[in-house]
């Protein structure tokens, strides 16, 4: 039972793992000279234009950064309220809470992945000066891991779901 525990501990920190350097890391769209993602746009790694207000299409990439943030925050969220309830839930019950807070954070991560994928060449392709710069390039590891911890979050929501608290 202990290896099944930690085996579920050690998955849920590195669904929050991934999700933190989802959101922090910039490398959701990179190409040779540039590289993006929901915060900033960097032109030969040094000169980064932060996504402000003067960018067209901020409302959108505002939605991404805020699913991308409450996906985070309630990861972290689902995995203190575990502890909690693995001392204090009694013995044959289920994780329910746990679980739904899990999915809610898989859900989050798939709305920002998802709008970020639609709608990825409408923000540089409205932005014209920055378009003629950055109109090469890929999905970067960060929008990759993005949908890694979508999978994890799931996976681990439906784990939350079965798990009985047991002795």
């Amino acid at each position: 039972m202990l290896v099944l525990l930690a085996f579920i501990i050690l998955f849920h920190i590195t669904s929050a793992a991934l999700l933190f350097i989802a959101t922090i890391d910039n490398a959701w769209w990179v190409g040779e000279t540039f590289s993006a993602d929901v915060w900033r746009i960097c032109l030969n790694a040094t000169n980064c234009t932060e996504i402000g207000y003067d960018f067209d299409d901020y409302a959108t990439m505002q939605v991404v950064q805020a699913t991308m943030i409450l996906s985070t925050i309630l990861c972290c969220v689902a995995f203190l309220l575990f502890l909690l309830q693995l001392f204090r839930l009694k013995q044959g019950q289920r994780f329910i809470l746990t679980s739904i807070i899990q999915l809610l954070s898989c859900l989050c991560v798939m709305i920002a992945a998802s709008i970020y994928t639609d709608r990825r060449q409408d923000f540089h392709a409205k932005n014209k000066q920055l378009y003629s710069q950055t109109s090469g390039g890929s999905y970067g590891y960060s929008f990759i891991l993005a949908w890694v911890a979508f999978a994890f979050t799931f996976i681990s929501g439906l784990m939350y779901l079965i798990l009985r608290k047991r002795k």
